[in-house]
């Protein structure tokens, strides 16, 4: 996984204009030729080609790879993984396997298909994925594609409180709520504005952003939260926060802070709640939720359960260092720097103090001083899924600091990734068991965000041109995919 009030006097930024008839592609992010690569960049290319060859081979046109087994796996039934990969081939410079996937997407994506998607997921991934690539590139067809996904995403907000429904079914136009409640997750309805706002720019229909601003807006006022720190989930009835007292930056919350922080950067830095409500929330991490291991005083962040302190931290709480980052880049707190530079050498060392040199899922971090080692892991969550979290901060941590430490620690991570998860006849897959440098366990699955977003931050890291993907000019959604930041 990865609140917002509108006063009458403090609207949300005008959409800039934008040019519907011919799309100018961004002259600083299609970069056709990434320029002179280096031996790491082509690492993560040769890495991609591989990835990309199981996947065209066994699961063409389907969601997921299982590279063991040699074929797929269906989620939502839309080409997850190929769409999701669009943006990373683009700016790898890999035009003729680009070419083709945009042929399936023209010939084959059908978004008419009776199927029920989770609205988070396909927004960050499929219509993050076609929005981004539109941006690169300037061709129509991906925008055609995502005004027509976002049209068929919309039922999900017809409920009584304006939150939405996790799940619609895009052919039939229906969304209902998970069968077992009528929850949703705070991360996912609050992880959607990046793409929705930037779907109405494009289009000059409001009715996209207004239905994700009012989502921020709702959020913004509630009751329930602990120094800025949300609830995990909200109720799509009452428009309440649900199960309270339970606070993290990790699985179903993590995203809705990266989003507060992303949106105000995205509308050109003038919308005061989103920045509050930001602020807030990373003094109340600052408040309730760091610690120090033992021996070796990591910085981390851990999660407060009706008031009790645990020390388990996700790995999927690594996007925090980049967030802290970016936000200092545009001119927040530099406190918010230190912290995260302690917080990247946590998420660098849940990969280096382990036997295969790869983060398990969840860690628990060692707060008594008779222990020698600061990182736990338990049998239940040694799984590593591929994730981006971690090399994700790497590279917004070099791109600001340009320490080339950052880029070292991102290399051993790729080549353990190559050593431990790599597949001979194609593709990558999860394992079940990162202490086990013997037999880690393969899982059988290549998740799509491995290409979409691991690979891509992975080579953006080992670029040392600073303009590929500005982040001055664009931000990344929380599926990495690329964003322009609005000028007006």
């Amino acid at each position: 996984w990865r609140g917002m009030k509108i006063e009458p006097e403090q609207v949300t930024p005008a959409l800039p204009d934008t040019k519907k008839e011919e799309p100018v592609p961004n002259e600083n992010a299609s970069h056709k030729e990434p320029g002179a690569l280096n031996d790491r960049q082509i690492a993560v290319i040769e890495a991609f080609q591989h990835a990309w060859k199981g996947y065209k081979q066994y699961a063409w046109g389907h969601d997921e790879l299982k590279p063991i087994s040699k074929t797929y796996s269906e989620w939502f039934g839309l080409g997850l993984t190929l769409v999701d990969a669009l943006d990373t081939m683009w700016i790898l410079g890999q035009h003729e396997e680009f070419e083709e996937a945009k042929k399936w997407v023209v010939d084959e994506l059908n978004l008419g298909k009776k199927v029920d998607v989770n609205l988070f997921e396909t927004t960050i991934r499929i219509l993050g994925g076609l929005l981004s690539v539109y941006n690169l590139t300037g061709d129509q067809v991906f925008l055609e594609k995502a005004r027509e996904l976002g049209d068929r995403l919309m039922p999900a907000f017809n409920t009584p409180s304006k939150i939405p429904y996790s799940d619609v079914n895009i052919g039939r136009g229906t969304a209902h709520p998970p069968r077992w409640t009528s929850d949703s997750t705070v991360a996912e309805v609050t992880s959607i504005q990046l793409e929705f706002r930037e779907l109405s720019r494009l289009t000059k229909e409001e009715k996209y952003q207004a239905a994700v601003n009012e989502v921020m807006k709702r959020i913004h006022k509630l009751g329930g939260k602990r120094d800025g720190l949300v609830p995990m989930f909200i109720n799509t009835n009452s428009g309440q926060f649900s199960h309270l007292g339970v606070y993290t930056l990790g699985a179903r919350a993590d995203s809705y802070y990266e989003y507060l922080l992303k949106q105000w950067i995205q509308g050109g830095r003038q919308e005061a709640d989103l920045l509050d409500d930001y602020l807030d929330a990373i003094e109340g991490v600052k408040k309730n939720l760091i610690r120090k291991s033992e021996p070796k005083k990591l910085t981390f962040v851990g999660e407060l359960s009706h008031n009790q302190f645990s020390p388990k931290m996700d790995h999927l709480v690594c996007f925090l260092p980049g967030t802290l980052a970016l936000g200092a880049h545009h001119g927040l707190n530099a406190d918010h720097m230190e912290l995260a530079k302690e917080l990247m050498e946590t998420c660098y060392q849940m990969y280096a103090q382990i036997e295969t040199g790869l983060s398990p899922e969840i860690v628990h971090f060692n707060l008594s001083p008779h222990n020698s080692k600061d990182v736990e892991v338990k049998p239940a969550d040694r799984h590593n899924l591929l994730r981006p979290e971690t090399v994700e901060s790497l590279f917004y941590m070099y791109r600001f600091t340009r320490d080339k430490k950052y880029q070292d620690w991102g290399w051993q991570i790729l080549q353990n990734f190559n050593k431990y998860t790599r597949v001979d006849t194609g593709g990558y897959t999860s394992i079940n068991n990162v202490r086990s440098s013997e037999n880690p366990e393969p899982r059988d699955k290549m998740e799509s965000f491995f290409l979409g977003e691991t690979l891509k931050y992975f080579f953006l890291l080992f670029s040392d041109d600073f303009n590929l993907i500005s982040l001055d000019k664009y931000i990344f959604n929380t599926e990495a995919h690329i964003l322009p930041i609005w000028t007006t």
